[in-house]
Formats: C-alpha cells, structure tokens, sequence
C-alpha cells in the first residue's frame, strides 16, 4: 500500500451526494464565502442553484470526490429555455410548501432569493441564445487552487460536447473577482447582456 494519499478524482454525481452538494453550495455562495449567516434557511440556495440541476440533469452533474466525500461539483442544463420549463412544472411543486410565493416585493435577502426561485424564466435572455446550455460550478475553499476547478470544467465541457452542444454560458456576481480570474483563464469571454444587475455573463464553445 501507498503511503501517499489518494489525489481527489472528478466523478458523476450520485444521489448520496445530495447533503454534499448542498453543504457546498451554502458554503460558496456568497461571493465565493460562505452565505449561512446571510440566509438562515441553509436549504434555500442550493434548492435554487444545485439541486433542481442534480435531479432534472443528473448525467451533466459531476462532483470532486476526494476519500468518498464531495468536496466540490460542476452542474448543467444542456438546453436552457428546455431546463426552465422544467423546473416550473417539476421542481417547483416540490418545493412551493417550503417556500411560497411571495405576496409583495423582496425585502431581505432570503426573500430575494424566493423570488428568483419562482422566476425560472429570467434564465432565458435573447443576447444568450447561441450559448444553450449553462452551468454552475463551487468548489470548498480547501480544494480551491490547485486545479481541480479546470478538471471538473473540462470534464462538463467534454459531457456537453458529447451532446452536441457547442457553446455554454453561465452568470456570476460581477463582485467575485477570484471567479472571474478563474474564468479568464479558461477561455470564457464576456456576453453582452443590457442591465444585467449584479452579475456578468461569460460564454464560451464547449469544444477544447
């Protein structure tokens, strides 16, 4: 036996993953830090930007497994305006009891965030139509750096190529510096989308 430990590998998501990737996505969702103090529902986020994709599109979900544990994830939808019909007639319903829909404006952040819940449709932008599929990927600040987040982009990028999907997009906090630097250098461009609030859309082919 090898004295070495083993190096973290990218493997397909599993449904025994779920408590992984929702502790992740808390853990990473605020500007890369972590958002449990911001939003006291811990479930919220990740029932917003992880796990509708994990259940709806489970063979473009990939984690970073390192000793049995998911320590980071990539997840897509290959087809957008497809994915958001999808999670207003299935994923919704499943979630609606825990959070309904609001009855007036967004006053705190969690209510934000309800409201994006129910508002699937501000996936679909006309200025991102050549770029179908998008993605979300976080990483725990411990395995962050040392070139996981390239292999488990790759390995989506591969996944969605395989498909036949030719380009990708994907939206961040416009604040989130060190993810920016991140997608520079893996060849992601900016799209030109008019008002895009806090964030900015990066685009790129799938193809490496």
């Amino acid at each position: 036996m090898s004295d070495h430990p083993r190096r973290p590998v990218v493997r397909p998501y599993r449904p025994t993953d779920r408590a992984a990737l929702f502790d992740i996505c808390v853990r990473t969702a605020e500007n890369g830090g972590d958002s449990r103090q911001t939003y006291p529902d811990h479930e919220l986020l990740p029932n917003i930007f992880a796990a509708p994709y994990a259940a709806l599109e489970p063979d473009l979900a990939f984690v970073l497994d390192d000793g049995g544990q998911a320590v980071g994830y990539v997840l897509a939808t290959a087809d957008t305006p497809a994915f958001v019909r999808r999670f207003r007639d299935e994923w919704l319903p499943t979630v609606t009891d825990r959070y309904p829909p609001l009855t007036g404006e967004p006053a705190t952040p969690s209510e934000v965030m309800v409201h994006l819940l129910h508002t699937p449709e501000r996936m679909v932008l006309p200025e991102l139509a050549d770029y179908p599929a998008h993605l979300h990927i976080d990483l725990l600040p411990s395995h962050q750096r040392a070139g996981h987040g390239r292999e488990l982009m790759h390995t989506l990028l591969d996944a969605l190529a395989a498909k036949g999907v030719g380009q990708v997009h994907l939206g961040m906090v416009t604040a989130n510096t060190a993810a920016r630097a991140f997608y520079d250098r893996l060849g992601f461009h900016v799209v030109p989308v008019p008002d895009p609030g806090p964030l900015t859309y990066l685009g790129r082919r799938t193809t490496r």
